[in-house]
């Protein structure tokens, strides 16, 4: 299978170099890895231009935008204008975040998820961030869920669902439209993901308000979101989630915000969470 990987880049110069080389070393390596440079300030070009010189592979590319981190959207229109760049020659698409250490076998390891089982759209493995010196689960979703920073789509699956929506949201909902089309997802808990810096590390204020303005954009529903919400604080032990989620649901809600999903999405993705639920709860 011929793997591309895109790469959305801005101000990692920390975390770079490591994970470019964790790419590297892979025992299967992509055909194409394209880093898109998105308005760096700081040293992030040399690196991708030492990279890049080094291997024939490697390209990258410089875009322009707003410097604010918006969680969801940003990191979607780089990953686009990176898309733009590439042809449709590919079997896996991959969307990788630039702060993540993959293990050396875990291209190859995707490869032979989807060789064995041709249901498979959606594969990965999952993150871990460093606390005290040990390496621990980062405890956001379920580990069955394959996150935003290491997605892999096999393309017919990345054709299906429309690609990825430009929205907060974009990660949870690439997986239920999937589903929805008859696709299955697969995380291979065995593959750990070392996650540099950990998920909403570079958030602003308005950004806390967003979890609840992506359920609201899923068709989630109110009941759903408050236990999707409750969950998510749970889970992390920040309960403020709970509040910062409500006011951001009824502020979408208000302002008719754009629902990424359609009504019909939306009916088969209350129904699976639904299920769901009710499994989580008998199996307690």
């Amino acid at each position: 299978m011929n793997i591309y990987i895109i790469i959305p880049v801005f101000n990692e110069e920390k975390y770079l170099q490591e994970s470019i080389d964790s790419i590297v070393k892979q025992t299967l390596l992509p055909k194409i890895l394209l880093l898109v440079n998105d308005s760096s300030t700081d040293n992030s070009e040399k690196i991708l231009k030492k990279y890049s010189n080094e291997f024939s592979w490697i390209k990258y590319i410089n875009i322009k935008s707003k410097q604010e981190h918006v969680p969801g959207e940003k990191v979607i229109r780089t990953f686009y204008k990176g898309l733009e760049k590439l042809d449709s020659n590919y079997d896996v698409i991959c969307k990788f975040d630039s702060d993540i250490i993959l293990p050396e076998n875990y291209l190859e390891s995707i490869i032979n998820i989807f060789n064995g089982d041709s249901k498979v759209g959606i594969a990965g493995g999952n993150l871990y961030i460093k606390k005290k010196n040990n390496w621990v689960y980062e405890k956001i979703s379920s580990k069955n869920h394959v996150r935003g920073p290491i997605k892999s789509y096999r393309k017919k699956c990345f054709e299906d669902i429309q690609g990825l929506r430009k929205s907060i949201g974009w990660d949870t909902v690439d997986v239920l439209i999937a589903q929805y089309h008859g696709w299955k997802i697969k995380a291979d808990k065995s593959l750990i993901v070392k996650h540099l810096k950990p998920t909403g590390a570079n958030y602003t204020y308005n950004s806390k308000f967003l979890q609840g303005e992506a359920l609201y954009k899923m068709r989630f529903g109110i009941i759903l979101s408050i236990i999707s919400v409750l969950k998510t604080s749970i889970n992390t032990g920040r309960f403020l989630i709970i509040f910062f989620a409500k006011i951001g649901y009824i502020n979408a809600l208000f302002k008719r915000k754009e629902k990424i999903v359609t009504k019909e999405q939306g009916k088969f993705i209350r129904k699976h969470r639904w299920k769901r639920a009710l499994s989580n709860f008998l199996n307690r």
